[in-house]
């Protein structure tokens, strides 16, 4: 069988497409079938697994047509048969080099203030900005020069669809990739929860925190742990201050696996995801997730019926509800083992670079 060549294209050093990028390129070296090599500034996390695998690129601004075109020239020098774009500014890079190259974009999110509702196509929701709708319509038209799109949540194939006007032939759904984890079951009833995310307004924290401090939410004996940075910290410290210290904010990680062990359940109450590394990664370790019902996460957790725990987006009555029912469960470790259970079928590293393997030699014919 010939032995691919597979280029990918990062233009950042860290967030969810570089760490999906680190394990693919590696699960796929592991095959023996491929040669791969990461073009990108050096990955903050995994960077020793690309040793010989890596090559420094920088395209430090989507306007730069000069660092764009080092880029290219880079790529092109190495003459790969596939080059896979990982984020939204490279996807632009990269698809100047489909003349010659068979390219795809992992089409990994929309920008931050498109909403759920229009996300879904709920008629009379809020528009986006028009720098928001400008950004999309420049993805749009990415989209459609470059040979596939792949989208981790199927949801996303929708929106690209119908929104974008992608041509539903171009879309290949593809999961996430997480690495594998020791299942650490939780051990008695949920005390210890944890939150992980950048801290911005979308990520929902300060709903997370006013459904706790509603009368009957959290018992005296649980805590709070908060993994991440960003704006809205200073505010959610404040807000965190009616828990009574049953609060603790750690800051940016980059041990977030290790950080999960060491918790009972976590919770995510974004207003807007796809499919949320963050999600996976409790999953395979075993842990109960608390959510909210947005992009991909119902179809990450499974059947609604067998102990999801999903709320709707911004509602802190709905949140305050799922949050009892978890820290009320007897035997969360029964919700841990099925998560963890479906999280080896969906989003182990060998499942994902099989499928990018399949998708690769199908473009190439």
């Amino acid at each position: 069988m010939t032995r691919l060549r597979v280029a990918y294209l990062l233009t950042q050093d860290s967030g969810g497409p570089v760490d999906v990028t680190v394990r693919l390129a590696r699960a796929l070296l592991e095959t023996g079938e491929v040669d791969v090599r990461v073009f990108g500034p050096v990955p903050r996390r995994g960077a020793k697994a690309l040793d010989g695998h890596h090559e420094h690129v920088e395209v430090g601004d989507k306007a730069d047509v000069r660092a764009g075109r080092r880029a290219r020239a880079v790529v092109r020098a190495w003459e790969p048969d596939v080059v896979h774009a990982q984020d939204r500014r490279s996807g632009l890079v990269g698809a100047g080099l489909r003349r010659r190259h068979k390219v795809i974009q992992t089409y990994h999110g929309v920008p931050d203030d498109v909403g759920e509702q229009w996300f879904r196509g709920v008629r009379g929701a809020v528009r986006p900005s028009a720098y928001t709708r400008t950004v999309l319509a420049a993805d749009a038209m990415v989209a459609r020069a470059v040979h596939r799109i792949v989208v981790p949540a199927r949801e996303m194939g929708r929106f690209l669809a119908t929104r974008l006007r992608v041509p539903e032939g171009r879309v290949t759904h593809i999961d996430n990739c997480v690495e594998p984890a020791h299942v650490h079951l939780p051990v008695g009833p949920v005390r210890r929860l944890v939150f992980v995310g950048l801290l911005v307004e979308r990520k929902g924290l300060a709903t997370l925190l006013a459904a706790l401090a509603l009368p009957g939410v959290m018992p005296a004996d649980a805590t709070l742990t908060v993994v991440g940075d960003g704006p809205e910290r200073a505010a959610a410290e404040e807000l965190a201050v009616a828990l009574g210290g049953r609060v603790t904010f750690l800051g940016f990680r980059t041990d977030v696996p290790d950080v999960l062990r060491h918790h009972d359940a976590l919770v995510l109450p974004s207003t807007m995801e796809q499919q949320p590394l963050v999600v996976a990664e409790a999953m395979a370790a075993g842990k109960p997730v608390v959510a909210t019902d947005t992009g991909g996460v119902a179809d990450m957790l499974g059947d609604p019926g067998d102990g999801v725990a999903l709320a709707a987006p911004g509602d802190v009555d709905q949140l305050a509800a799922r949050l009892r029912e978890l820290f009320a469960d007897p035997d969360p470790a029964h919700t841990g083992k099925r998560l963890a259970e479906r999280a080896q079928d969906r989003f182990a590293p060998h499942v994902c670079a099989r499928r990018h393997l399949a998708l690769y030699r199908e473009l190439m014919g």
